[in-house]
């Protein structure tokens, strides 16, 4: 889907029907490049500026968890100049918003396997997420070195080593125990994802988390994607009936 109209033709938000967890696969930042005979890295710095209005936007109206797949288990397979170009801007991106994260009450949290980006990134993106650990109002959680099927594959090597242990009978394994040892243990599974650029997957995203999702694609590419488009979604969103699988 794509959004001609601006926010001030949009009917209000529900404010009582928000979605509480939005997640969101920021795709076509490299296309958004190509178009404009850019460098790949020139569509990730313009997506960056993406991420602060959707960010803003979410703490304005009130969306208590946003998530987005920033880097994936998969991305480290791509040219070495481009992992190093945005493992660049992610440490300027977590230096350079921290400031803003304070002032606006916003508390960051990373999921992944953090332990493989580079040393100075994990540095700012501690130090970020200690300065705004006792934040409230917007939970920003970023995906980072993040694969659904490696975050499974973990969860259950550890309820093997609590099994081994004798911490845990097998008979007793719930869907609970295993929300309880992913990565998003804290965090509630999401009520929306959006994913941009129109690619019809879920490119190995919170597999377990989303089995209850609503999701929407739009052919809009990362860097062109506006607040009047993210408005228009949640619009959309309001009008779903969320059955579970009942009638």
């Amino acid at each position: 889907m794509n959004s001609s109209s601006s926010s001030a033709d949009l009917p209000e938000l529900d404010a009582n029907d928000l979605p509480v967890h939005v997640a969101v696969i920021m795709d076509g930042n490299g296309r958004w490049a190509k178009q404009r005979l850019l460098t790949r890295i020139k569509g990730h710095q313009k997506g960056s500026d993406t991420v602060r209005t959707i960010v803003r936007t979410c703490r304005e109206i009130g969306i208590p968890y946003l998530t987005l797949y920033a880097f994936s288990t998969e991305n480290w397979q791509r040219p070495k100049k481009e992992v190093e170009a945005l493992m660049m801007l992610l440490n300027k991106f977590l230096r350079s918003e921290k400031a803003e994260m304070i002032e606006n009450n916003i508390r960051l949290h990373a999921i992944g396997q953090v332990e493989r980006l580079p040393a100075s990134v994990r540095e700012s993106l501690h130090q970020t997420i200690m300065a705004t650990k006792d934040n409230t109002a917007l939970n920003l959680v970023l995906a980072l070195s993040y694969g659904g099927r490696s975050e499974i594959v973990r969860m259950v090597q550890e309820v093997a080593r609590k099994t081994k242990r004798g911490l845990v009978d097998p008979e007793s394994i719930t869907t609970e125990t295993v929300a309880n040892h992913l990565y998003t243990h804290n965090i509630p599974d999401p009520d929306l994802l959006i994913r941009t650029s129109g690619e019809m997957r879920v490119s190995n995203f919170l597999l377990w988390q989303i089995a209850y999702t609503e999701i929407f694609v739009t052919s809009t590419l990362w860097p062109d994607f506006s607040k009047d488009e993210f408005l228009q979604i949640l619009h959309e969103f309001q009008s779903r009936e969320r059955r579970y699988g009942r009638v």
